[in-house]
């Protein structure tokens, strides 16, 4: 063997993990919807939560990917760490699925032709031309990402025959004899050399791959390959604890440990069987026999499916365990601070359940700001019976709608760096707007608040009248803020058309009010200290229901992409009375509110 020989087999080592990972990340991509609606579904029993674990670990090709996705279902509170164990034990099964496929080198299409279009060495070309094929068509929809998986699938067997390849040489050379014959009379030097790989590599698919690749040479026998399929699953297991643990709450992190628990007591069980039956010898006939690649494939899905059974009814005691080895923090002392643990970077490898998330958060946000301008006016509704606590819960709300502000903000630039769909912008961008949105209703409640404070550290009052038109303009508001909640949480368009023109009565409606408590002032009936904090009131409400206008603009935006670069010249239409719509609901409302203060 020479160093070209080794680049060969590097380069080859190479294109398969590009492979496998081109191929899992297209998989993830155009599965995160269902995978998101599959993992949140209630897992009631150990067997549907099993189902689902193998299910999605087969479509993903990635155990770690669904572990640290189901860590942060639970950090999020989405599914219960016990409702995670079943989801645990399927994932390691379904990771076997990888395996089989690749046992496609094992065909032997001798005088059959169909069984030729089946071997990897035509199946990869055939695949990189159809991948290629659909990633350069684009249409329709979505034919890019299946491009990507199927070129994926091309470049891995691809590099699957050049390690293979590089493999025959090393035949020859008697280094792979060596190697493994070694391994087969020191099963502790293979368990570490399986979890070493692993845990590098961070996938114990890859490296069971790597493994059938090498099996080609015909030296590898199942005493020398056992124990390294068995050290595999613990070193990608300890990759897998590692990702749950970042920035992860107590029962996130208990999945993990539960991963690594669980596939500790299977290494053993393994171990111990097989040298059991060996000493019995109930495996003579096995023990030497040589290995390929459908034969690993098959070891490897056996112990996983038999450890699965054996195991499955002791997953209390992981759970149990995983509570003593991982402590509970102490209570957390925020209102919401669970939708913003639900901001893990365990989920930025699939984007729709990270922006699922950021909508929870941003839903919420939204609710504590409406709640607290309600607040606010009814502070300034009741000025008579001032309520002091009132106006600090109001202060209370400011801060942590800041809080939340800066904690999605920060999480959508984090998910930034791992989407490239152009759908998975727009919900980026229109979410980041969303946040400035949310934030600005907010800062409306607080300065409402402290205009209340203001007139009562001066003692004085807004007459009667005043009081009233303040009422008939926040019940304009109250409606406005409705449509805009329905236009974000549902992306209801028809609520976000309503806006506009209750927006342009509001404006209208502030300038009505204030030519009248400009009569006011002038007849003496309000003091000029009210009269100035009256106008300031009329101003807030005039931002609220611009923030509304933002919202509902960028809900209809988002729906139709041609207006977000137009959006001056879509509300210069709306007012300038080319809409007949507009015209009509804006009449309807005039006649409405202004029949109300007069």
């Amino acid at each position: 063997m020479d160093i070209f020989d080794l680049i060969t087999l590097l380069g080859g080592l190479a294109m398969f993990l590009y492979g496998m990972r081109l191929m899992g990340d297209g998989l993830k991509e155009s599965s995160s919807g269902p995978l998101k609606k599959a993992l949140e579904l209630l897992t009631n029993t150990p067997v549907k939560a099993f189902l689902l674990g193998l299910g999605m670990t087969a479509v993903i090709q990635s155990s770690t990917a669904t572990i640290v996705i189901t860590s942060g279902l639970v950090g999020a509170g989405i599914i219960s760490l016990r409702q995670s164990l079943g989801i645990i034990v399927g994932a390691n099964v379904g990771t076997t699925v990888t395996g089989q496929i690749i046992r496609l080198l094992d065909i032997d299409s001798s005088g059959t032709a169909f069984l030729e279009f089946f071997k990897p060495s035509t199946l990869a070309p055939l695949a990189l031309i159809l991948g290629i094929i659909l990633i350069m068509s684009g249409r329709p929809k979505g034919n890019g990402k299946v491009g990507q998986i199927i070129v994926g699938f091309g470049i891995l067997f691809s590099g699957l025959l050049n390690m293979t390849a590089a493999v025959s040489v090393l035949t020859e050379s008697g280094i792979i004899e060596r190697l493994f014959s070694n391994l087969g009379e020191n099963h502790v030097l293979g368990y570490l050399i399986g979890a070493g790989v692993a845990f590098v590599l961070q996938s114990s698919s890859a490296t069971i791959g790597i493994l059938q690749a090498f099996s080609t040479s015909g030296q590898l026998t199942f005493s020398a390959i056992y124990a390294v399929l068995v050290g595999v699953y613990l070193g990608d297991c300890v990759t897998t604890a590692i990702v749950c643990n970042i920035g992860a709450k107590p029962d996130a992190k208990r999945v993990g440990i539960v991963n690594i628990l669980y596939n500790l007591s299977k290494s053993v069980a393994i171990l111990a069987a097989v040298n059991i039956f060996h000493a019995a010898g109930l495996l003579d006939g096995l023990w030497n026999k040589v290995m390929f690649s459908g034969g690993i494939a098959d070891t490897n899905t056996i112990f996983n499916l038999a450890c699965a059974i054996v195991l499955f009814p002791t997953l209390k005691l992981y759970e149990r365990q995983s509570q003593r080895l991982v402590k509970d923090e102490p209570a957390a002392t925020g209102k919401h601070d669970e939708l913003l643990d639900a901001l893990n970077p365990v989920f930025f490898s699939t984007p729709a359940l990270a922006f699922g998330r950021c909508y929870d958060a941003l839903v919420a946000m939204f609710d504590i700001s409406r709640i607290s301008i309600d607040r606010a006016f009814d502070i300034i509704d009741r000025m008579d019976k001032y309520d002091q606590d009132a106006v600090e819960e109001v202060e209370e709300c400011e801060d942590y709608v800041d809080i939340m502000a800066d904690r999605i903000s920060n999480y959508l630039v984090q998910i930034s760096g791992h989407i490239t769909a152009p759908y998975h912008v727009e919900i980026m961008n229109h979410y980041h707007s969303a946040v400035t949105e949310f934030e600005r209703l907010s800062d409306r409640a607080m300065n409402i608040a402290e205009i209340a404070k203001e007139l009562h550290s001066h003692g004085a009052t807004l007459p009667d009248a005043a009081l009233s038109e303040l009422r008939v303009l926040r019940e304009l508001l109250d409606t406005i803020l409705d449509h805009a909640g329905l236009a974000f949480q549902r992306r209801d368009l028809v609520a976000a058309r309503h806006i506009e023109p209750l927006e342009e009565v509001v404006d209208d409606l502030v300038n009505a009010l204030k030519d009248n408590h400009l009569e006011r002032l002038r007849s003496g009936t309000c003091s000029t200290y009210a009269g100035t904090e009256f106008m300031n009131l009329l101003n807030e409400g005039e931002r609220i229901s611009d923030i509304c206008s933002n919202i509902g603009v960028a809900t209809i935006a988002r729906a139709n992409p041609g207006i977000k670069h137009q959006v001056h010249d879509y509300i210069s239409k709306l007012h300038s009375g080319r809409d007949e719509n507009y015209n009509r609901e804006y009449q309807e409302a005039h006649d409405e509110y202004f029949g109300k203060i007069s």
